[in-house]
């Protein structure tokens, strides 16, 4: 069985709280030169971005050293390079620390803010925000939450132990309740958990469910309603499959308000657009610390504006 390479630690500091990108070339190809392999494996960057990052002394080897225009080509060599940071716009909402000790930061991530650096999203993520606000650049993220959901994420402060955190979220040794605001149905019955299998598509907006063994499992309860209107509900998901709660919820035919996704697709909600926020809340985070062997219950203190004032929540 072969070994995976050691990786060097990265030879660049971060910019603005986010990690150079690290390339590791293939151990068999074609190419003659590291250029030939990043102009083709880059392309979708521009013409002449590589030649430029490479005049420019920007594409380096894990000495530090700039990797020449005409460097011969090394099977398994590791470069890194910033990338251009993209013009973004500022989610302007605070991100609270809840918990913080020398191994783990607990954030309540307001709505509209990235967990962490993804396509669009890398500067106004929680992640790069932390990294710059607290001074921890080695920071990392146990798990996370959907750009539109709101609510508690937990974060690793040394990288040796974040494998231990994010196993408790892979082994479901977690618990996770969350909060939502959607449409009342005097005639669903309730409580009930819903199990079913969930696909989601690389590149495809919404998460589907299909015939098959369920991988998605969620307990669904009805907290309390107003009228015939709305309802304020516990969801407690057993499972962590993409938009499992938005898809069951949208499934018993509450869809959740402000979800742009379920029951109709419409275009992703644009980075600068604050109104009508996902009414999901990630609401309790419990576990046992991993480390330190204590036993951790965190609660957000955000409340759902379409609870307390539906008329402000409607009309932004």
């Amino acid at each position: 069985m072969s070994r995976k390479p050691r990786i060097p630690p990265a030879p660049l500091p971060q910019r603005q709280g986010v990690d150079p990108v690290r390339v590791r070339l293939p151990v068999e190809g074609p190419w003659a030169t590291v250029r030939e392999h990043l102009v083709e494996r880059l392309s979708g960057a521009g013409a002449g971005v590589v030649d430029g990052m490479l005049d420019a002394g920007e594409i380096v080897g894990a000495d530090g050293r700039a990797v020449a225009p005409d460097a011969a080509y090394q099977p398994g060599m590791f470069v890194w390079f910033h990338r251009e940071l993209p013009a973004e716009m500022p989610v302007p909402f605070p991100l609270e620390v809840v918990y913080r000790d020398e191994h783990i930061v607990v954030v309540d991530k307001p709505h509209f803010l990235a967990t962490t650096p993804r396509g669009s999203h890398v500067t106004e993520t929680a992640l790069a925000r932390l990294r710059r606000e607290l001074g921890l650049p080695a920071l990392g993220a146990a798990h996370r939450l959907d750009r539109l959901t709101a609510g508690l994420v937990l974060f690793t402060v040394r990288p040796e132990e974040r494998g231990a955190y994010q196993s408790l979220f892979r082994d479901r040794r977690v618990s996770k309740e969350y909060e939502a605001i959607a449409p009342y149905d005097p005639g669903l019955a309730l409580p009930r958990t819903v199990r079913s299998r969930i696909v989601k598509e690389r590149g495809v907006l919404a998460a589907y469910e299909v015939a098959g063994e369920p991988n998605a499992v969620s307990r669904i309860e009805l907290v309390e309603h107003r009228g015939d209107a709305l309802g304020r509900y516990r969801l407690v998901p057993s499972t962590g499959q993409t938009h499992q709660l938005r898809v069951h919820m949208n499934a018993l035919g509450t869809p959740i308000l402000g979800d742009p996704l379920y029951p109709v697709v419409a275009e992703p909600v644009p980075a600068g657009d604050f109104r009508r926020p996902l009414q999901l809340l990630a609401r309790a985070l419990e576990f046992t610390d991993p480390v330190t062997g204590v036993e951790h219950r965190f609660l957000s203190t955000r409340a759902l504006l379409a609870w307390s004032s539906y008329d402000d929540w409607a009309g932004q």
